[in-house]
């Protein structure tokens, strides 16, 4: 019985050694290199993918690989007759990361939602300007107004107290800026006199911590061991930051990486018959347009802006830049989404009456102008530098000179957040479901200065968006999001370009990859088999 015991203990070590050396490392070539990892102070999903989607959770979250919203930090809720008061139990013995240079003396718990919160909503909080504080999603939602007070029942149990009723305010809490950080790390962090290292060294309690980064090269997780949904299948993750397309396809095939996102669409038709590679496809929840910056002149002219629409052939963009992988777009939301008014009339590419509309406005020479175009793809616009040259060629026609200009990815957030461009090209991929996530927080009043990169702020439309937030019958939404829809039409303050098509090539040995509608990378559930 000993000699038995004494082999299957060296049998279990060499097994255990032979996991450790054979340790599950996922390579994701990434586009860009995110702006820091804090997703409150963000928008884009760059940053999201290598934050939110990685390293935190929040009170409530999105079933991988659909629209459902499941419980997350919060294992359950509830909602006063009136609307005004949520109050979430909050799951126990969920564990935040260790570090090299941070261990929790405890677990998750209602202090770590009300900091999560307070520092996004209270002007006063030590930690509100700490790197910028600029919080674009919670202003632009108009959370601060939103959220009267946060209370602390107990350990476990926090009750959010609203000025209003907020339909989708559940669906708001899974989205990324709402992720919950460790208020015990924030507090040795400021006591230390460093709070910026908050929002660089994050702590979280999602599936993978961060465990080293170098900008423009790589960001290295490591799997949270004591994950409350369980350990992922993979041991480390590795994002490599891979901005061109095809080196991203060429280290797809040679096993440098085993996931990518936004190919080019050239290299599609390659990539389903390629051996190495699963082409991954679905209808995107997303919209790709170019603002207006419309408190700029000429753009404050619903007939400047009107004229150039119907300046823009969208058939040749679509065949140009998406080549087949994308339809035009009439509407500020994708058909995909609820409430998408598909009555909407476009406008149609009319070269005489874009003159004319022009000469009307006191411009019949034409103008000079730019349109700004973004350094890297997205899923609403696989080649933004190609499409501004459509465009320039387009608008040339009427007679509107415009220089193409480009930033870095992050300055080129930040710039156009100040309102320096005359036209942008920009999109969206939705971030919960609902069209509130696109028509008040892409145009509604709270968002200009901020995501309303258009710079616009309408009351007729804001009175629609407003009264709809506040209703909660969906059928009643319905009907006033059709009306705003309609509102932006006339108005102007976009050319919607196109919704796309979001295609994810794998590699093959990659197992239970899926697709999120919101445009994320999600590796938590992700397996290697070879």
């Amino acid at each position: 019985m000993k000699t038995g015991m004494l082999k299957l203990s060296a049998a279990l070590i060499a097994s255990a050694l032979a996991a450790g050396v054979q340790a599950k490392t996922l390579v994701y070539c990434s586009e860009g290199s995110p702006e820091g990892f804090n997703p409150s102070l963000y928008t884009s999903g760059t940053t999201f993918d290598a934050s939110s989607r990685q390293i935190f959770n929040r009170l409530v979250q999105f079933e991988r690989g659909t629209t459902k919203i499941v419980p997350g930090l919060a294992e359950s809720w509830t909602v006063s007759d009136d609307g005004l008061t949520y109050t979430f139990k909050l799951r126990e013995g969920v564990k935040f990361h260790k570090t090299k240079n941070f261990k929790p003396s405890r677990d998750f718990n209602a202090d770590d939602v009300i900091f999560s919160f307070m520092r996004q909503k209270d002007e006063g909080h030590p930690y509100h300007k700490v790197s910028g504080g600029s919080y674009e999603y919670f202003n632009a939602m108009e959370m601060g107004d939103l959220i009267d007070s946060i209370e602390k029942v107990d350990d476990y149990t926090v009750k959010f107290n609203l000025t209003r009723p907020e339909a989708p305010f559940i669906a708001n809490l899974a989205m990324d800026f709402a992720s919950i950080m460790s208020a015990e790390q924030a507090d040795q962090m400021l006591e230390a006199g460093t709070p910026e290292k908050l929002d660089f060294e994050p702590v979280g309690t999602g599936p993978f911590a961060l465990a080293g980064y170098k900008k423009d090269s790589t960001i290295r997780y490591k799997a949270h061991p004591e994950y409350f949904e369980g350990k992922a299948p993979i041991d480390r993750l590795v994002f490599s930051i891979t901005p061109d397309a095809s080196v991203r396809y060429a280290k797809l095939q040679k096993g440098e990486c085993h996931v990518m996102p936004y190919p080019n669409p050239a290299d599609l038709k390659r990539m389903q018959s390629d051996e190495v590679v699963n082409l991954m496809s679905q209808e995107g929840l997303n919209v790709g347009y170019l603002g207006f910056n419309t408190q700029k002149k000429p753009f404050d002219d619903v007939r400047v802006r009107q004229a150039l629409n119907m300046a823009v052939n969208k058939g040749a963009i679509i065949d140009a830049v998406f080549q087949g992988a994308g339809k035009e777009a009439k509407n500020p939301i994708p058909p995909t989404i609820w409430s998408y008014n598909d009555a909407v009339v476009d406008y149609n590419y009319d070269l005489d009456k874009a003159k004319a509309l022009l000469k009307e406005a006191g411009l019949e020479n034409g103008f000079e102008t730019n349109i700004w175009a973004m350094p890297v793809q997205r899923p609403y616009n696989p080649n933004a530098r190609r499409m501004a040259e459509v465009i320039q060629a387009d608008w040339a026609k009427v007679g509107v000179k415009a220089e193409i200009v480009t930033y870095e990815w992050g300055e080129y957030l930040k710039r156009s957040k100040a309102g320096e461009h005359d036209t942008v090209l920009l999109g969206w991929t939705g971030d919960n479901g609902d069209p509130d996530n696109f028509l008040a927080v892409l145009l509604g009043c709270s968002g200009v200065g901020g995501s309303n990169r258009a710079q616009w702020c309408y009351q007729p439309f804001e009175d629609l968006i407003q009264k709809a937030k506040k209703t909660a019958d969906v059928e009643e939404r319905t009907k006033l999001y059709e009306q705003a829809q309609v509102v932006f039409k006339e108005q102007a303050p976009w050319v919607t370009i196109a919704h796309s098509v979001v295609f994810e090539p794998v590699r093959k040995e990659v197992k239970d990859y899926k697709i999120d509608p919101f445009g994320g990378h999600i590796f938590y559930g992700v397996d290697i088999q070879e």
